[in-house]
């Protein structure tokens, strides 16, 4: 049995353009700039359940909606949020599939097992969640990945490849390692040496002002996103222990790199089962990192003109792109 750290519902109050175009303009396979058709009606869209269950002793947070017999989408979401950035797109998706979007342990509302109880990789995250569909009865499904969930998600796609029907990829790895450059060279020099001053050197990337540097940075209107983001976000960083989680976690990202060559490989030979739909104005993955390679071209591609989180004020467009990518690869 898992010792919680602390209860999952405590929280601490908290007082181009240019680039996008290009971007659009090169990509090979990419689909024409008109958004599908197929609008949700307001009167279609679903409910949303918050629902927690025990997952072999460990409490996992999840929201789901939408018919239990419709086609599975999973949602994964990334670093340092939780399912809540998908509030918004839920219900875009609801009306025709049945979405399911956990908080991985130490995130959300999910519980939060000491270091000592749970080891905190990415592996274990991705194992975790595969525990969690199985108890849903989950067999075969399409999914959204962004951030961290990127390489929790290609960890279930690569063992059992034929479950997953299509792959959503917004701002995560996805064809080989993170960029270079000022925003990762502190994290590099963590992960060469695991050093304590280099430790620490990382713990400014979980202060409140770098949490909401993470939401507005390339955004063009910033106004358009919500402060409850940041708000919420370092709130939950700050229990007790969940920042030594997180550096855990950020450490770990050095051991996703077979991983994610290896869904750079399932990408290639699946390209018909991948979107990408990305911020391009995203300091940690910049637009250029984000484009298929060349030997990719049937990989649908969709630069979107805003930042790390581009759900936040392009949740519409996205959520549209993706409805017409589903309706190919599964329809409901």
């Amino acid at each position: 049995m898992t010792k919680p750290l602390a209860s999952r519902r405590t929280f601490v109050g908290l007082g181009g353009g240019a680039l996008a175009a290009a971007l659009s303009a090169s990509a090979r396979g990419a689909t024409p700039s008109r958004l599908p058709s197929d609008p949700v009606r307001r009167e279609a869209l679903a409910e949303t359940h918050y629902r927690t269950i025990d997952v072999g002793g460990l409490e996992i947070f999840y929201r789901e909606a939408g018919a239990a017999a419709a086609p599975v989408v999973l949602l994964l979401h990334g670093f340092p949020t939780s399912s809540r950035m998908f509030r918004n797109l839920i219900p875009m998706l609801a009306d025709k599939y049945r979405v399911i979007a956990p908080d991985y342990p130490a995130f959300g509302h999910s519980a939060v097992p000491s270091r000592s109880d749970f080891r905190y990789t990415h592996a274990r995250l991705s194992e975790a969640v595969e525990a969690l569909i199985e108890r849903l009865a989950v067999t075969r499904f399409a999914m959204y990945v962004m951030d961290f969930g990127g390489p929790i998600g290609y960890r279930l796609m690569l063992k059992d490849p034929d479950r997953v029907i299509g792959v959503v990829v917004q701002n995560a790895p996805a064809f080989g390692e993170p960029p270079n450059g000022p925003l990762w060279a502190t994290v590099q020099a963590y992960w060469r040496d695991g050093s304590p001053a280099h430790r620490d050197a990382v713990r400014s990337s979980l202060t409140p002002d770098a949490v909401r540097n993470q939401y507005v940075a390339g955004t063009h209107q910033p106004s358009l996103i919500d402060p409850d983001n940041w708000t919420i976000d370092s709130a939950l960083l700050a229990r007790p222990g969940v920042d030594e989680i997180m550096l855990d976690l950020l450490y770990d990202i050095r051991n996703n790199r077979q991983t994610v060559a290896d869904a750079r490989q399932f990408f290639k030979a699946h390209q018909r089962q991948v979107m990408i739909a990305t911020g391009v104005n995203d300091p940690f993955f910049p637009g250029v990192s984000m484009k298929p390679p060349a030997d990719m071209p049937e990989i649908e591609f969709h630069p979107i003109d805003s930042g790390h989180f581009a759900l936040e004020d392009h949740c519409a467009e996205i959520g549209a792109l993706m409805r017409g990518f589903l309706a190919r690869v599964m329809p409901a």
